[in-house]
């Protein structure tokens, strides 16, 4: 009785382990499947292609995630806080601050999102009222190609920081018996200082955009552009362009980071099809005649035929 119990309790786990079912068996092809969105704790953030109407299908290999761009397509970055507090998300498209045109860093400008609000960014910020379009197009017709700066063509990075808490302030009766602040004179160049670096780390709107850059840098910008589009026939990279005008329109707020690093930061590469598959994230396509099952008899049915005369 015994034996017999126990060998149907092995079948009985073996069952369970092939549907999946049993703690600690995960299935197989789980990494395989698309996700529709990157998370982390503070934030979700998608690329929506604006042309096909759908946020694009986020496909993860040896940590990374990757995207499937299509020449031509317009297309946003959408972020969501998944918080209940504000935070600042810094954003950068190949490399690019999508603010100020600058090359990337965490410190620079960004975009306040209230607690459980959210942010479309569909092209580089051009005043408070206007973006140039991003969209999907080669190597070098991208906007950081034609700046100069190709080294990270292809990836969408956003770096959030959670805001400092603010200190209360109370009030008590002077000598004279009046409410006043309790703020003492050393502390008054200590307060306009933390309201500088506020102000610093708040969301620049009003910097120069990338349309108004140095001027020395112009015949080197030239010389690169003709040298990426070459490239670009070669590798057939996707990069971002800087494309038509829009209405965009937002306001200058304050914000004061908590950290001088960021809480977290996510990234997303994109490319085309033909190289995300050359590069094994997504799986070769199989042809119809490849994916039926193979006949060793493939002849028709036939009687041997009279030799010739």
């Amino acid at each position: 009785m015994n034996n017999a119990f126990s060998t149907f309790r092995r079948a009985l786990a073996a069952a369970l382990v092939g549907a999946g079912l049993l703690a600690g068996a995960a299935p197989a092809q789980a990494s395989a499947y698309p996700t529709a969105y990157v998370k982390s704790n503070l934030v979700q953030v998608d690329v929506y292609d604006r042309v096909d109407r759908t946020a694009l299908p986020v496909f993860a290999k040896d940590g990374r995630h990757y995207i499937v761009g299509v020449p031509g397509h317009e297309y946003a970055v959408r972020i969501r806080n998944c918080t209940g507090a504000r935070i600042l998300v810094v954003t950068s498209v190949d490399g690019v601050n999508v603010i100020s045109g600058d090359t990337a860093s965490p410190a620079q400008s960004g975009y306040v999102l209230e607690p459980w609000g959210s942010v479309e960014i569909s092209g580089w910020r051009k005043s408070l009222e206007r973006t140039a379009a991003f969209y999907f197009t080669d190597l070098g017709d991208s906007y950081a190609a034609r700046t100069g700066r190709p080294q990270n063509v292809g990836v969408i990075g956003v770096a959030v920081f959670q805001e400092k808490e603010k200190r209360l302030s109370y009030r008590e009766r002077d000598w004279r018996g009046r409410l006043g602040a309790t703020e003492s004179g050393a502390d008054v160049p200590a307060r306009k200082n933390e309201q500088a670096r506020a102000n610093a780390q708040a969301m620049p709107l009003t910097a120069p955009s990338a349309a108004a850059a140095p001027s020395e840098s112009v015949a080197r910008d030239e010389a690169a552009s003709k040298e990426n589009k070459d490239q670009a026939k070669t590798l057939g990279k996707l990069g971002t362009g800087h494309g038509r005008s829009e209405d965009s329109r937002v306001s200058v707020t304050q914000f004061e980071r908590a950290t001088s690093q960021p809480a977290e930061s996510l990234a997303v590469q994109y490319d085309r099809r033909e190289n995300l598959i050359a590069m094994g994230v997504l799986p070769h396509p199989t042809p119809y005649y490849a994916r039926r099952e193979p006949n060793p008899f493939p002849g028709t049915l036939r009687f041997a035929p009279d030799p010739g005369r």
